[in-house]
């Protein structure tokens, strides 16, 4: 079978670069033919002799927005003109034009859209970047209407964008949902030093990790809850550069005890050094970083609006009905916080789910609905 994978990435350190690249894998393992349309593949793939990548370079393009346009444009020619001579194609969301087999939903931009209409964005100078965010997920929102209705299939990453698929349109009978994976060598349970990170040593530590120049991310509910819990510290992963939260980290009076690290490399390693990891995302189709925390064996604190929560069992964490219920994160916080005990219980759930839930289960389920549609 000769199967080809539209996106931008096919590589270990992305999201949905790391999906394509186990799904990638597993077709070749099962001696398939695999086209690569994207801008990066990781060296591995690109060396294998049942791998062909079509480079689509769109470095140097100043905005996401014109990048994605241009790998639209020439993914789509190359589709036009290749089409049949594929058996099956993988796309993601609106990435091309070009008609998908089997369309893998990371976000859907539509209800994202609808959700934060009604909310209250954060105080911010930067004027034209939220401008631009809204038009950004505007046009996202028009553009995959039509690539997931056109899809043979559609793979959601978890119930909620089950249900987010079908409030635009998607027939249920269309909708597979194939939960994203985990590295359980990467991510596993173990204990190293706070203090490389300067980090403070014998106190209550929680993780939060996430793109903290957007709302949707929620830290602002996490700090007016920290506020709440007098002992806690709490380190944040992510650019800080442009965010609002260093302000208001400040305005609360959590200067001491909010530790703004930036953008990391080593979560891995940062989540062995924490006591639990919290991220009640107020939209979030799956959310890697939840069951990356689980698989670290830490217990999780997070919101029914984040698609990982259904992994998330009361054994092995806590989930929020309203992820910007202050006081009822605050009252979570507060419990983990202060029992050691219930941390590592839950931490040992926690981890027992996460194995279910391996790259590899996850890229076999993606093959065995491409060998499907070939039948």
């Amino acid at each position: 079978m000769k199967v080809c994978i539209v996106t931008h990435n096919v590589i270990k350190g992305d999201g949905q670069g790391r999906v394509n690249y186990e799904v990638a894998l597993e077709a070749i393992r099962r001696g398939h033919h695999v086209t690569l349309l994207a801008s990066q593949v990781a060296t591995e793939l690109q060396q294998h002799p049942q791998v062909n990548w079509v480079a689509i370079p769109v470095e140097g393009w100043p905005t996401e927005l014109l990048r994605n346009f241009i790998f639209a444009f020439v993914s789509t020619n190359w589709l036009r003109q290749h089409r049949h001579e594929i058996d099956v194609v993988k796309i993601n969301g609106a990435i091309t034009h070009g008609r998908g087999d089997v369309n893998a939903a990371h976000f859907v931009h539509s209800s994202w859209l609808k959700f934060s209409s009604g909310k209250t964005a954060p105080k911010s100078r930067r004027i034209f970047y939220n401008f631009y965010q809204w038009l950004y997920t505007a046009l996202n929102a028009h553009w995959e209407k039509r690539a997931f209705r056109q899809a043979r299939f559609v793979v959601a990453v978890s119930k909620k964008v089950a249900q987010d698929l079908q409030a635009i349109g998607v027939l249920p009978k269309n909708i597979r949902v194939i939960v994203n994976g985990v590295d359980l060598e990467e991510f596993a349970p173990g204990k190293i030093d706070r203090q490389q990170w300067n980090l403070p040593t014998e106190v209550p530590l929680a993780l939060f990790a996430g793109d903290i120049r957007l709302s949707r991310k929620n830290l602002d509910t996490v700090l007016k809850a920290l506020a709440k819990v007098p002992d806690l510290h709490l380190a944040v992963a992510g650019i800080t550069e442009g965010s609002p939260y260093l302000e208001l980290a400040a305005a609360l009076g959590l200067q001491e005890r909010v530790h703004f690290l930036g953008l990391r490399r080593d979560i891995p390693d940062l989540m062995k050094a924490v006591d639990f990891f919290v991220f009640p995302s107020r939209y979030e189709p799956f959310g890697l970083v939840v069951i990356e925390a689980m698989a670290s064996g830490l217990a999780v604190i997070t919101a029914s609006s984040t698609g990982a929560a259904d992994l998330v069992k009361p054994e092995s964490g806590m989930v929020l009905a309203d992820s910007d219920d202050i006081e009822g994160l605050a009252k979570a916080m507060l419990t983990l916080s202060s029992d050691r005990l219930l941390r590592q219980t839950m931490g040992t759930a926690a981890r027992a789910i996460a194995i279910q839930h391996s790259w590899t289960n996850m890229a076999k389920c993606y093959v065995d609905l491409f060998e499907e549609l070939k039948q």
